[in-house]
């Protein structure tokens, strides 16, 4: 599975959550850390919680590795490290503190094909 297939797949699996504001970066050019981070983020610790699980079951389901799971505990900013993608699965408060998209705000975002009405 292409990359970009895999952070399509995860921000459909957010959205099917009712995750908020998805977005996708493409990190190449600013940082090393992934090739791309999406970031959303929940109402409360329970649904950041099942975002960040359903996450993980779908990458086991389609044969893809989830290398880290932080902060799951806590529920308030969990990362979901699936190698070159990067989730960031946040309580709504602390996604305005921490205020990624403006850290990276050099990065471009990637046009996600979620919310359609089929």
């Amino acid at each position: 599975m292409e990359i970009k297939e895999i952070v399509q797949q995860i921000a459909l699996v957010c959205d099917d959550k009712r995750a908020e504001d998805i977005i996708a970066l493409d990190m190449h050019d600013v940082s090393l850390v992934a090739d791309y981070f999406i970031i959303c983020h929940g109402n409360n610790e329970r649904q950041v919680q099942s975002i960040a699980r359903e996450i993980k079951d779908k990458m086991d389901e389609i044969g893809i590795d989830v290398k880290r799971l932080e902060g799951f505990e806590q529920a308030r900013w969990i990362l979901v490290d699936v190698g070159d993608v990067v989730c960031h699965v946040f309580h709504k408060d602390e996604r305005s503190y921490y205020n990624l998209e403006r850290l990276w705000g050099d990065a471009s975002r990637i046009p996600l094909e979620i919310g359609l009405e089929g």
